[in-house]
């Protein structure tokens, strides 16, 4: 039985107050009100397992999971256990916390092939960290960034080639030279217009879209063809690809990896892993030789985040975490697929066969990809009682169940899309399209 939900009351009063506190309304853009539906909630009080409950009282079915940091379900207890435990002893200290070396070795002893690891509190902190290792390491100044991915870090050298560009130094932009993931023949000549120059290239070893033949096998390649360093970025495909990443099934040893989201259940722990001729540039022992100042944070070492990160990773290295995961990735495919075909839309919606994080798409009657279109779906999932936005991403706790009910949700929602395909999405969506993250102008 679908839950049918109305009633956002107390979310509008939290979005006529929120803006005039902080800018933008939350800390992630990607949580902000332009990304959702008029009818949707604006806060969240709780989360249990696959499952949250709004400021108003409405339960819905978490698909993104704290935009992919939440790996094993909200308030999973034996995280929650072992943060307990360890925060009663305190959090911060003025010397480091004996947990940093149990860390430190546990989480090394997964990844194939690095030596050294460097904590930090968010993802951008960490890649940004990885391209300056890069630069001291070459002596060069520039960055190759597939500017087809989504997002990398909020520091400048990304920002500034993306449309928030204000604010950045067009200098400083210009270090960075971006290629397509789908055609590497644009790194090729990235490297060939800016000789000795690249640094480094980044970039994600998967996606749920489409990219070149033999993507990281090529860019690994190249980027050591003409002396640069590769980085790969598994703050997604970490704890979901694989355990602990994409890097330990295919067969590609990055030079730097950048590790978040899901490896500590959502609390706040990322890290940057490399090999170690590259890595000690960022330590004290090498007397005589020029500093590089690395990742100096406060709260770095925080105990309690550690703790959620080691209890998360005991989890997934005992437990088939990343088997039952893709399993429920995909039946929710096999039965979207399933819907859709039965709507008769599968002209119009597309789901990526990707298992450990299905990707929807939503087009008009021409099959161009309509923002329209996409935020009506979310409006009618989230009316059904089901947080979507574009994305399901599969958990520990998520269960068959859950399957069942977003399938059934996504059944009558259909129904809605198809009539939008006939009188335009305009006259069934309450409010504006949400609108990208990343755009010129407001």
């Amino acid at each position: 039985m679908l839950r049918r939900i109305s009633n956002f009351q107390k979310s509008d009063e939290h979005r006529s107050i929120i803006h005039s506190l902080i800018p933008g309304g939350a800390h992630t853009y990607s949580k902000g009100d332009d990304q959702f539906p008029v009818r949707s909630p604006a806060a969240i009080a709780r989360g249990k397992g696959s499952q949250v409950w709004d400021i108003d009282g409405n339960q819905f079915l978490d698909c993104s999971m704290g935009l992919t940091s939440v790996s094993l379900g909200h308030a999973f207890e034996p995280v929650l256990a072992r943060v307990r435990a360890e925060i009663e002893n305190g959090c911060n200290f003025q010397r480091p916390s004996v947990i940093e070396r149990e860390m430190a070795e546990a989480f090394l002893a997964t990844v194939p092939g690095h030596d050294m690891i460097k904590f930090a509190k968010n993802g951008s902190t960490a890649t940004t960290a990885a391209v300056k290792l890069a630069r001291a390491y070459t002596g060069r100044d520039m960055i190759a960034i597939p500017m087809d991915h989504p997002f990398y870090s909020y520091d400048d050298w990304f920002i500034g080639r993306t449309q928030c560009a204000k604010g950045v130094p067009g200098p400083i932009a210009a270090l960075s030279v971006a290629f397509d993931s789908r055609d590497l023949s644009t790194l090729e000549a990235a490297f060939d217009k800016y000789p000795n120059r690249i640094a480094c290239v980044i970039s994600e070893p998967e996606r749920p879209l489409p990219m070149a033949p033999n993507f990281l096998q090529e860019i690994v390649r190249i980027s050591h063809k003409h002396g640069a360093i590769y980085i790969q970025d598994e703050m997604i495909t970490g704890y979901k690809r694989a355990f602990p990443g994409a890097m330990t099934v295919s067969g590609v040893l990055p030079d730097l990896a950048t590790w978040g989201k899901g490896i500590a259940n959502g609390f706040s722990f990322c890290a940057l892993t490399g090999k170690r001729e590259i890595m000690e540039l960022g330590g004290i022992k090498s007397e005589g030789k020029e500093k590089v100042f690395l990742i100096s944070t406060t709260h770095g070492g925080e105990t309690h985040a550690i703790a959620a990160a080691l209890a998360t990773l005991e989890v997934f290295a005992k437990s088939r975490v990343v088997e039952h995961n893709h399993g429920i990735g995909k039946k929710l495919i096999v039965a979207s697929e399933e819907m859709i075909a039965k709507a008769g839309l599968a002209d119009a919606v597309k789901v990526a066969d990707c298992e450990w994080m299905p990707v929807f798409q939503f087009r008009d009657r021409t099959g161009t990809p309509s923002d329209g279109l996409r935020t009506l779906m979310m409006q009618e999932m989230l009316a059904r009682g089901v947080l979507f936005q574009g994305a399901f991403v599969p958990c520990f706790s998520h269960s068959g169940e859950d399957v069942a009910y977003f399938g059934e949700a996504l059944r009558e929602s259909l129904e809605v899309y198809a009539q939008a395909l006939e009188t335009g999405f305009e006259e069934l969506l309450s409010g504006p399209a949400a609108k990208p993250v990343f755009r010129k102008y407001l």
